[in-house]
């Protein structure tokens, strides 16, 4: 028999959980709940840590928890604080018993990992916040008495707004400059919770969580060969939906779909006897171990979300998400502080994204829009608008492929960072450059199609890639200062090289000289002059080129038209996003490729051909909006059909 239970803020963890006699907390519920039942929650905030004790048993008899139609469920990780004292001016601090945190004190604990750059100073949990969003926490209580804008953050006026602990045995002192904002008028709020919706075991499948607001939780870092956690996560189990959820102010990453903890957890910081890549490939091996595999793990959908203001990532996972679907999700405002940095920072952040489906997603104001992260095969990236993100749209690092990237639209000054080999960038538009390396020193894993299995180990030897039917707009006025500023030799930006003026290569130029990534890293200012070509065959052709992006050497029937320089902008009106540019009438100029699996051919390294992730053939043949595209000749870049002109088309509105 299935059950139906209701949360009320107004109920009774003594009643009956029915819709007349209501529970007060979900984790009441949660410790019920069996395969088949779904929890209705109602309107108002839950202070608390939601831990599933059950899950489903398969994609018909899953537990649901859900927000009530039409009422906003608030799921959060902080607490409100009211008995602030006046230090001085707008400086004001207050005293909480340990007690008050349970076993896990945020301000006790730091953020630490493998891969994670502190900046020289230490960064705790917690976190402090006024109305809903969050402080700069700083190193020493003079950073409260007299704070400075921190120039790096995306809103430096706000870093005036700082925070600093104190703890000892008995008590957390937190100092905090509330700026303008009287604490007693408004609201303050700490993180106080690791988490808001975690199952604690491992194994817990099938569960949907949909429609709650989860927000203000103290994850820690979470780099590939450590427990991975989120503020929302299925924590190494099966077949999660996470949908149409508004999850924010996580302190490192809001949903993670990664790995548990036996496998490895940080190893290389705490034990130093290997080298992080090495933990990593033992991290992989030591998954296959323990049942890693497509019965057991991931094959999760994460869609219809929308995720902001996390530091490391909006949505994370190494192994965990495997066959997993993400999709039309808003993300933005991640690593917008930048206090502190890493190896594992962007909006999606994936490792081992086999037969991902990865479409439709909005990504901006991020670090790296998304970065996916060894063994990328399979996967599938199409049709997500990306935009005004830091050192890259899309990362691809140390991948063999065969991965897709198709129908999406790149604005930022870097739209692509090629660690890789065994791609295909089909109907895209790019308005930024493309920075590509070969990685000589780091063997990295392959798989049999579709499945977990290990194929074999090999290193990134450069080319294997495809780029068919895309636009390049070369630079755009915004960036050409931008780009001069770019230290070359800074660990976010490998695989940049420059001109003798000092700018960037555009357009897919950039493949006729090729660095190694081991053998350039920090030794002076790179330039096209030091490099050779890419060692594997490239496949490129029917691409538009503008301004100063220039083609592969080798590409068919492309085309150039260095005299015309397109602006293209985001425009954003009444909720709704428009991309605007002219092209004139070059488009329909191009003679464009129908992509399809025999064109694409054999990615190199794993000898697996570009296919769907069912194993069927594949045809490109939908645009960035997913409508049919004609016969025959079809149009270059995501949209098809458009005329010549100015455009303002619609891609996205403002959830």
């Amino acid at each position: 028999m299935e059950n139906h239970f209701h949360v009320s803020a107004t109920g009774c963890d003594t009643w009956a959980g029915s819709a007349t006699r209501p529970f007060r907390t979900i984790g009441r519920a949660a410790g019920l709940a069996k395969a088949g039942d779904t929890i209705t929650v109602h309107e108002g905030i839950y202070r608390e840590y939601i831990n599933p004790k059950n899950g489903g048993t398969g994609d018909n008899l899953r537990i649901t928890y859900e927000a009530a139609a039409g009422e906003k469920v608030v799921i959060s990780g902080g607490e409100e604080i009211k008995d602030w004292i006046k230090v001085q001016g707008s400086v004001y601090k207050t005293v909480i018993p340990n007690a008050f945190f349970g076993d896990f004190n945020p301000y006790k604990e730091i953020v630490w990992g493998d891969w994670f750059i502190n900046s020289e100073r230490s960064f705790h949990l917690g976190e402090v916040y006024i109305n809903g969003k969050s402080m700069f926490e700083a190193a020493t209580l003079e950073g409260v008495l007299n704070p400075v804008p921190f120039e790096k953050a995306r809103e430096p006026e706000w870093s005036l707004r700082t925070w600093f602990c104190e703890t000892d045995d008995e008590n957390t002192t937190i100092y905090a400059n509330f700026g303008e904002y009287d604490p007693l008028k408004n609201i303050i709020e700490i993180n106080v919770r690791r988490f808001c919706l975690w199952p604690e075991k491992t194994g817990i499948n099938y569960i949907t969580v949909r429609g709650f607001y989860l927000t203000m939780a103290a994850p820690n870092w979470a780099p590939p060969t450590a427990l991975q956690e989120g503020l929302i996560g299925p924590h190494w189990s099966k077949g999660w939906i996470i949908e149409n959820n508004v999850i924010s102010n996580a302190k490192n990453s809001g949903i993670s779909l990664g790995k548990e903890i036996s496998t490895g957890h940080n190893e290389w910081t705490t034990v130093g006897t290997k080298q992080g890549a090495q933990r990593e490939r033992d991290v992989i091996f030591n998954a296959i171990h323990i049942g890693w595999n497509k019965e057991n793990i991931g094959s999760h959908i994460v869609r219809n979300n929308v995720i902001h203001d996390c530091e490391q990532t909006g949505i994370c996972g190494h192994l965990g998400a495997v066959f997993s679907q993400i999709y039309n999700n808003h993300i933005y405002n991640i690593h917008h502080k930048r206090m502190f940095n890493g190896a594992e920072v962007a909006g999606i952040k994936l490792h081992a994204a086999l037969d991902c489906q990865i479409y439709g997603n909005h990504i901006h104001n991020s670090d790296r829009g998304m970065w996916m992260d060894w063994q990328t095969q399979g996967t599938r990236i199409s049709g997500n608008l990306l935009y005004d993100n830091d050192t890259a749209d899309l990362f691809v690092e140390v991948s063999h492929g065969p991965y897709l990237v198709d129908n999406n639209i790149m604005l930022s000054m870097k739209n692509i960072l090629d660690l890789s080999q065994g791609g295909a960038y089909v109907h895209n538009l790019f308005s930024g450059f493309v920075s590509f390396a070969r990685v000589t020193n780091r063997f990295t894993p392959y798989h049999y199609p579709h499945e977990t299995g290990v194929h074999g180990l090999m290193t990134i030897l450069g080319g294997d890639n495809r780029y068919y039917n895309n636009i390049f707009t070369g630079t755009q006025p915004e960036n050409e200062e931008l780009e001069k500023k770019i230290d070359v030799n800074d660990w976010i930006h490998p695989g940049i090289v420059t001109n003798k003026d000092g700018s960037v290569p555009k357009g897919l130029a950039i493949y006729d000289e090729c660095p190694a990534y081991d053998e350039t890293w920090n030794k002076g200012l790179r330039t096209v002059d030091e490099f050779a070509n890419v060692r594997l065959p490239m496949y490129c052709g029917s691409n538009l080129y503008f301004y100063d992006a220039k083609p592969y050497r080798k590409e068919k029937n492309s085309l150039v038209y260095n005299y015309i320089k397109p602006l293209v902008n985001i425009v954003t009106e009444g909720g709704n996003v428009y991309v605007t540019f002219d092209f004139e009438d070059k488009l329909a100029e191009v003679e464009t490729v129908t992509v399809t699996t025999d064109l694409l051919g054999i990615a190199f390294e794993p000898e697996v051909p570009f296919e769907n992730s069912d194993g069927t053939p594949l045809c490109i043949e939908k645009d960035f909006f997913g409508s049919i595209r004609k016969a025959g000749m079809m149009t270059v870049g995501p949209f098809e059909g458009i005329g010549k002109g100015p455009q303002k088309i619609k891609v996205a509105e403002i959830r």
